[in-house]
């Protein structure tokens, strides 16, 4: 579920608490989270609804100026009409762990263990320093310039920085990609 960064700005600050979509198939789930550049949401509810039960207060709780607009914008799209409860739960704890560069020999242990076990299940065969190194000498670089660099599709490419992202790895710019403290440290001591 994409939020548009002025949205979740006021999420954070309680301001929005409604979002409304038409999926075929929602992508959030009641009591799941959802990280965010400005942190961790929860999904208090994912419910059906009908544009005929979208109220006013409902549309400003959505962040839409307005009734009329917010559903100008949903009828715009296909597919069932879902109302998404939301609320801001904490930081993204991916940014704490991406400033953490000083990993005892355990830990890097562990990292690299991970690494090579994704390594290991790409049926492409090892991608994970690859993509590290392009990262670290192209920072910045647009995800579809770095990608036709790096021999990857774009999509391909844009997932599989996601999982270096979860491990604390790296850090998304628009446009392109950073290596992270944690990064830079697991990088050098993998020996590029």
């Amino acid at each position: 579920m994409l939020i548009p960064r002025a949205l979740l700005d006021r999420i954070g600050g309680g301001e929005v608490t409604l979002a409304f979509r038409r999926w075929v198939k929602p992508t959030v789930k009641t009591g799941g989270t959802l990280k965010t550049a400005i942190g961790v949401l929860d999904i208090v509810r994912v419910e059906e609804t009908a544009a005929e039960s979208i109220t006013e207060a409902d549309a400003v709780s959505a962040g839409a100026p307005s009734l009329a607009v917010l559903l100008g914008e949903l009828e715009r799209r296909t597919g069932t009409l879902y109302r998404i409860e939301l609320a801001y739960r904490e930081p993204d704890p991916r940014i704490a762990l991406r400033e953490d560069d000083e990993l005892s020999d355990e830990e890097f242990r562990g990292l690299a263990k991970r690494l090579h076990g994704m390594d290991q299940r790409a049926a492409g065969g090892a991608w994970t320093r690859r993509v590290l190194t392009g990262i670290e000498r192209h920072p910045m670089q647009a995800a579809g310039d770095l990608a036709a660099q790096l021999g990857f599709e774009k999509e391909w490419l844009k997932t599989h920085v996601r999982k270096l992202k979860n491990l604390g790895l790296t850090v998304s710019h628009h446009p392109g990609y950073t290596l992270s403290p944690r990064g830079r440290t697991v990088l050098a001591r993998l020996g590029r």
